[in-house]
């Protein structure tokens, strides 16, 4: 073949994986989750087996899984992903536990006391310059769900729990702030303001803030104390990071903020999502429209906590929301 043909033939197959991958988005989106399993195994059967864990590509962009069960081998599960993801797929560390030999995730330390209440695993220290050797199988942490073929809901939620810090009845978490990767799922903190104002607010940014918060100097960078203060919330607001995982997996009401096309795993059409039954999606109308959005949240709220304190008024004490997930 001739240059000019080489290009066509690497144009053709780039054109035929953007097709593909719009394909498994929608699928992943309309909660399809068997088709979605059908087009990573044939996106699989395409690969070059000399290309899995290619060194010389960055970790997110790396493939691992051969497409071997896990039943009965000793497996390694990377986590090459960001902290969300990880979270997010870590509900399915239990049934992998259940079916391998053994299980070990190589995870980024300050994961794992959060990896430790979800399962019994073995825990190593992701190091990015000393990764660990391969194991019988190894499989990155976002491949379990196509691996065991279960759907997300068939892990119930809450799948974490953390002690709550003691936080005022009624506490709303915000947090406005992914990733500097993809500026576009922030919200500019100020339209914030009058969610702030509604009632006792906690920032959940490690960042000082302007808003009228109870921790104007922001959260602490601990992943153990985030998640005391999430579980202490009534309710958290957040954009598209790690903070929306984090209250998902512990069933904590969460309202997310999403832009106009967001990420993969959440469907802009809907108002749920199929990974987080306590999850309310508020998506951009218009790319870039975040004034809509936060309106569409401070006028949600009164009829949230009008709900939260009907539920407790039987003649028992007030609870907050935490207070009754956590038990």
């Amino acid at each position: 073949m001739d240059q000019a043909g080489n290009r066509g033939a690497v144009r053709g197959f780039a054109v035929g994986m953007e097709e593909t991958t719009r394909r498994w988005i929608a699928a992943m989106r309309d909660e399809r989750y068997a088709d979605a399993w059908a087009i990573e195994q044939a996106i699989l059967a395409l690969r070059d087996p000399a290309t899995r864990d290619d060194p010389a590509q960055p970790y997110h962009r790396r493939w691992v899984w051969d497409g071997r069960a896990p039943d009965g081998r000793d497996v390694l599960v990377r986590c090459y992903q960001g902290l969300g993801d990880t979270i997010q797929f870590a509900r399915y560390l239990p049934l992998l536990a259940a079916r391998a030999r053994s299980v070990t995730v190589e995870a980024p330390a300050r994961l794992h006391p959060l990896l430790r209440a979800i399962a019994d695993v073995a825990l190593l220290a992701f190091d990015p310059a000393n990764p660990a050797p391969p194991a019988d199988l190894d499989i990155e942490m976002t491949e379990l769900a196509s691996a065991l073929r279960m759907p997300p809901l068939a892990v119930p939620v809450p799948y974490l729990a953390h002690t709550p810090a003691a936080l005022p009845r009624g506490t709303i978490g915000l947090c406005w702030a992914a990733g500097d990767w993809d500026r576009d799922r922030w919200v500019p903190e100020a339209l914030l303001a009058p969610v702030a104002r509604a009632g006792p607010s906690l920032s959940l940014v490690a960042a000082p803030t302007a808003l009228p918060v109870l921790n104007p100097d922001g959260c602490a960078f601990d992943l153990s104390a985030t998640a005391a203060l999430v579980a202490g919330c009534a309710l958290v607001v957040t954009v598209d990071t790690m903070i929306a995982h984090l209250a998902g997996a512990m069933g904590k009401p969460v309202w997310l903020m999403l832009k106009a096309e967001p990420d993969w795993r959440w469907n802009p059409q809907a108002r749920t999502s199929g990974w987080y039954p306590s999850a309310r999606l508020y998506v951009q109308p218009r790319s870039g429209d975040w004034h809509a959005v936060t309106r569409a949240i401070a006028r949600d709220l009164p009829g949230f906590f009008h709900h939260d304190v009907a539920e407790s008024d039987h003649g028992q004490p007030a609870q907050s929301v935490g207070a009754r997930l956590l038990g």
